[in-house]
């Protein structure tokens, strides 16, 4: 997940990055059925083959605001939480996932959250062949030119904001 967007207010401000990580015998799906606009959001499906992988971002949150990240996220309407060993640079550690509750294969995201998902890819330097792979997803036009515009908008702003960071970072090393 894009580091702004995770840290937006109506999430998790406080969130630490821990790292990247990944979760093997899964892939990623989008065909978690969003309750609030029908479309296709991603999913964690068990495959129990070894050789499939999920590759995601893993983040510390204080438990007096785990509730927000609940809430954002859809925890008891279409996601249910599960505790898995996720494989990062640091070794092997515990974590917990949101897992979808109601699924439909049919299911596109729209535009912009896979570019949510492929920013936040680009974003931990996730393995290129994957980000290549979300790249590959197809999706659809959010028919709420409210919504999209709005979505686009903060995109465009964590998008901004994670590259004043890069350049911040980049200027304080030269």
């Amino acid at each position: 997940m894009l580091s702004s967007r995770m840290k937006h207010a109506d999430r998790v401000p406080s969130a630490k990055l821990l790292g990247i990580g990944y979760i093997t015998g899964y892939r990623l799906t989008f065909d978690k059925m969003s309750k609030k606009d029908g479309s296709g959001k991603c999913d964690a499906e068990v495959t129990k083959d070894e050789k499939d992988r999920v590759y995601g971002v893993v983040y510390t949150v204080e438990t007096s605001q785990k509730h927000k990240l609940d809430s954002a996220e859809g925890l008891g309407n279409g996601y249910e939480e599960k505790t898995t060993d996720v494989i990062t640079t640091r070794g092997q550690r515990r974590a917990v996932m949101y897992c979808a509750t109601s699924k439909d294969p049919s299911l596109k995201p729209y535009h912009w959250y896979k570019a949510y998902v492929v920013a936040g890819a680009v974003e931990h330097q996730l393995p290129f062949p994957y980000i290549e792979w979300l790249r590959t997803v197809e999706s659809i036009q959010d028919p709420d030119p409210a919504r999209r515009a709005k979505e686009e908008r903060l995109l465009t702003t964590c998008q901004l904001i994670r590259s004043t960071r890069t350049r911040a970072k980049t200027a304080r090393v030269d």
